[in-house]
């Protein structure tokens, strides 16, 4: 098995010309002509940001909802009551309560991918931070996850909504769809979300921002895209 997974990686592999920044498109081309696996994997992209975030003045987070979602099945859970609680259901929440959802993870309970709270709640949902923080499934006002419009924010989540926030090292590592995606819908979701991040850039942060991007796959090696020149499209257009 061992053998098969790794010539198919150098199968990968050798579809990369050694030292070529690619552009978006031809980086996306060549992870599409890639040998695959048996199942759909995942495309991510990866980001190498010019930030320290030990400095919460460096600190990179946000959201953004792609324009062809991500390929799966989103299940939101919703801590919401009353009028709010029928708003979550009717905007196709998977679990919504309110007292009783927050008993219910605590006990361990952790079948969904993302979370949405009413601002009313988040006094109890709060003791809920060692269980949702480590795992980043906190509700956050600054991600839209905590607000009193309920059903726009599911349907979001439901659209492909996904968060970003940078590690300990300055990196990035996010989702933008399928192997099975086209390379159009592909490259679409890959700008969103690089737009997001750019915009998202602190002005604390000095010298080169994107210093490097590369998308893959689940088995794949890294494709290299030529960040400056992904830098330089984002400079035209704000200028």
């Amino acid at each position: 098995m061992a053998t098969m997974v790794s010539k198919r990686y150098d199968a990968a592999a050798s579809k990369i010309a050694p030292g070529k920044q690619h552009s978006l498109e031809e980086a996306i081309g060549v992870l599409k002509a890639m040998p695959g696996a048996k199942f759909d994997e995942s495309v991510d992209l990866s980001f190498r940001l010019g930030v320290d975030p030990k400095h919460a003045d460096q600190m990179v987070r946000g959201a953004v909802v792609l324009p062809h979602g991500i390929g799966k099945a989103v299940r939101v859970a919703v801590f919401a009551k009353g009028e709010k609680e029928r708003e979550a259901r009717e905007a196709g929440a998977d679990v919504v309560g309110a007292e009783d959802l927050v008993e219910r993870v605590q006990g361990g309970w952790m079948e969904f991918d993302t979370t949405i709270a009413t601002p009313d709640l988040m006094g109890q949902v709060g003791r809920l931070g060692k269980v949702l923080g480590p795992r980043g499934l906190m509700p956050n006002p600054k991600l839209g996850t905590v607000t009193f419009d309920i059903s726009r924010a599911v349907r979001e989540a439901k659209a492909g909504k996904i968060e970003f926030r940078v590690d300990k090292a300055g990196n990035i590592h996010t989702p933008v769809g399928k192997r099975s995606f086209n390379e159009q819908q592909l490259r679409d979701n890959a700008m969103a979300l690089i737009e997001a991040i750019v915009r998202a850039k602190p002005s604390a942060s000095k010298g080169t921002y994107l210093k490097s991007l590369t998308v893959s796959s689940t088995m794949s090696p890294g494709v290299p895209v030529d960040a400056l020149a992904i830098a330089n499209l984002f400079k035209k257009a704000t200028s």
